[in-house]
């Protein structure tokens, strides 16, 4: 680990200069037209960044107009009945993000007085919320010389500085300080996103991402979806789900647990519903 700090801190300057042109030259050329681009508002990069959590930006992209034309602030967002805003999320896949947003715009209305860039400051109060995100919220909203290192980013600085796929986020993230062009960190970020996502791609380079997503036919997560668009639509019963869904009680048991530990959904007597 020493040997490989040193190696990142003597990187020298004309290498950094060179990689930085590399990757702004491939930027003027190939940059992506994305929606969320066209704003410096912190909640809608909020939004954003978090629906692009393992969701593809296609997708993504009339998902996040929607939203911003149902919900345009961060107040409207809190205001919203959960119920609702799962229905708007259903079809983006892990359906506590939507939840984690939810719990997230009222905590930062409630707590930062709908300050969502003080809010980022103190990102381990709000659900679903991580470095990565807090830090790149403050980037594109302000342009601040600060880093954040997500899989593309974290691909091209293994590839291009050939590091092993080892190397601690620590370390990943010293090395993004010191290839930081002051004054350009959103250009910067986007830049590099660009590059991973259309470049140095993981199936060019053969660098696997650190958690990768599981299969989803069959998978608890396609249980979960399904059992929330149900229950958007009446309460039903443990029984109703079995024979609906055609599965035994033993595998909908600890779904159904999960999901009413997590405050997604409440049981009334012999019923499940969302919770409100």
């Amino acid at each position: 680990m020493a040997s490989l700090k040193r190696k990142s801190k003597n990187i020298p300057a004309e290498n950094i200069k060179r990689f930085q042109k590399k990757i702004f030259s491939f930027y003027e050329k190939n940059k992506r037209d994305l929606p969320w681009r066209k704003t410096t508002d912190p909640y809608k990069i909020l939004l954003s960044e978090l629906m692009l959590q393992q969701t593809q930006v296609k997708r993504v992209i009339l998902y996040y107009e929607k939203w911003i034309e149902k919900w345009p602030t961060i107040d409207a967002l809190a205001s919203a009945a959960l119920p609702e805003v799962l229905q708007m999320w259903l079809g983006l896949g892990y359906n506590t993000r939507a939840m984690n947003l939810h719990t997230t715009a009222q905590k930062i209305v409630s707590q930062f007085d709908s300050d969502v860039l003080q809010a980022m400051k103190q990102y381990k109060e709000l659900p679903g919320v991580g470095k990565y995100t807090s830090q790149a919220v403050q980037i594109f909203s302000t342009n601040t010389d600060l880093v954040t290192v997500d899989t593309n980013i974290r691909r091209i600085f293994i590839s291009e500085f050939k590091l092993p796929t080892t190397i601690t986020d620590k370390e990943l993230w010293s090395l993004a300080e010191i290839c930081l062009p002051r004054g350009k960190s959103r250009d910067w970020h986007n830049a590099l996103m660009d590059y991973g996502a259309l470049q140095l791609t993981a199936k060019k380079t053969g660098i696997k991402p650190k958690t990768q997503q599981s299969r989803f036919e069959g998978s608890d997560r396609q249980i979960r979806a399904k059992i929330l668009r149900c229950l958007l639509q009446k309460s039903m019963s443990i029984s109703e789900m079995e024979a609906l869904f055609e599965l035994e009680q033993e595998r909908l048991k600890p779904i159904l647990e999960k999901m009413s530990h997590e405050k997604i959904i409440v049981r009334r007597n012999t019923a499940y519903q969302l919770k409100e």
